[in-house]
């Protein structure tokens, strides 16, 4: 109760702060990429419900001669690298933790497809709501493998608490300011995770 209080109190008072900036970064995402300024998909949350999460836009929607989309480094533009490399894209992700879809620190929301794929242990990931950060983007986000990743959620659902929650973001406001972390072996997006090794 005292960490959905937090977050709804924190998220708030950092739309108000911001509000200005949001609307900064939404004028700069219609200029440079176009409608829509939002990109919303479809995400796994707690116990694994379905919720939209939402986040400014970074990618063009640019198709090869068949129709198909281009591979996300042809569709990244500076721009859009930029949106991430501030991590300025999740703003919009306050809007999921108000509604109650996720926390401001929790494991980050995955693909749906992803679900099938997990461990048991792997899979309790999804016992807390999903945060905007988490122990793992704080202790190397993308540049980490998918198995130290989910240790390193497992290991905050075990012993989550107020005062951890704090310290995740105070060193998350950290790295976003120095921009560490950010990519894995210096692709556009994480590699996607195809499942444990038999």
């Amino acid at each position: 109760m005292l960490k959905r209080v937090f977050d709804v109190v924190v998220s708030l008072l950092v739309l108000v702060l911001l509000f200005p900036v949001f609307i900064f970064v939404s004028l700069l995402v219609k200029f440079n990429l176009g409608s829509p300024i939002f990109f919303r998909q479809t995400r796994p949350g707690l116990n694994g419900k379905p919720f939209q999460m939402i986040k400014f836009r970074s990618m063009l929607d640019s198709n090869d001669n068949e129709g198909n989309l281009l591979p996300n480094k042809d569709r990244l533009t500076k721009f859009g690298k930029f949106l991430r490399s501030t991590s300025l894209d999740e703003l919009p992700e306050l809007w999921n933790v108000l509604r109650g879809d996720m926390s401001l620190v929790g494991p980050r929301p995955l693909l749906m497809d992803y679900l099938p794929l997990y461990s048991a242990d792997q899979a309790r990931r999804h016992e807390v709501r999903p945060g905007v950060t988490g122990w793992a983007q704080v202790n190397g986000r993308n540049a980490i493998s998918w198995d130290q990743k989910f240790k390193f959620d497992v290991w905050y659902v075990d012993n989550q608490s107020l005062f951890l929650d704090i310290k995740i973001l105070f060193i998350t406001a950290k790295k976003v300011f120095v921009r560490e972390g950010i990519n894995a072996s210096k692709e556009t997006t994480m590699t996607r995770f195809k499942g444990n090794k038999e």
